[in-house]
């Protein structure tokens, strides 16, 4: 893992600075100058107008009473898609804009799940009643909601009855 890590920080920012040469010497350092402040501006616009709609989708999710793996899945990649487009480079812009394309994630989210899977390496815990954790097997299947014995859904509530003469405090 740190011989990967340690190719990574060293080859990755020697190949950026290479093409960023080249570019410079074909196109003029003025133009790839503003290419490269383009694309983090453009990157950045993006980046967050898509952080905003998975966090909106992760909201919406939780309220229904599903898990956001797909959605927390792509928070992940939207985030690191800003961090490679606001770092200065060619390959770089082109990961992070390949990670905001929708189509492009929901294939990484699948090779991730798969991932996931093979490796076992995790567990997802959720609180149930009684504040009891429950160990869930595969948390990106879509759990189905618990019924009582005539089938209705269970929908697990907590409220505390006020008295009439206390008020209702509001921010």
């Amino acid at each position: 893992m740190f011989l990967r890590l340690l190719l990574l920080f060293t080859i990755v920012p020697f190949v950026e600075l290479a093409i960023l040469l080249k570019l410079g010497d074909e196109m003029g350092w003025l133009e790839t100058l503003g290419l490269i402040i383009a694309t983090g501006v453009i990157g950045t616009i993006l980046a967050r107008q898509q952080g905003f709609e998975v966090i909106q989708r992760i909201r919406s999710e939780l309220s229904s009473g599903k898990p956001p793996t797909d959605s927390l899945m792509d928070g992940l990649m939207i985030l690191i898609a800003s961090v490679l487009l606001i770092t200065p480079g060619v390959l770089t812009d082109i990961t992070g804009f390949l990670l905001l394309w929708p189509a492009f994630r929901a294939r990484m989210r699948a090779a991730g799940k798969a991932y996931l899977m093979r490796s076992g390496s995790f567990r997802v815990f959720t609180s149930g009643p009684g504040g009891q954790f429950h160990e869930t097997a595969n948390p990106f299947q879509q759990s189905q909601p618990r019924r009582d014995a005539q089938g209705n859904e269970i929908i697990d509530v907590e409220y505390t009855k006020k008295s009439s003469d206390e008020k209702l405090e509001t921010d």
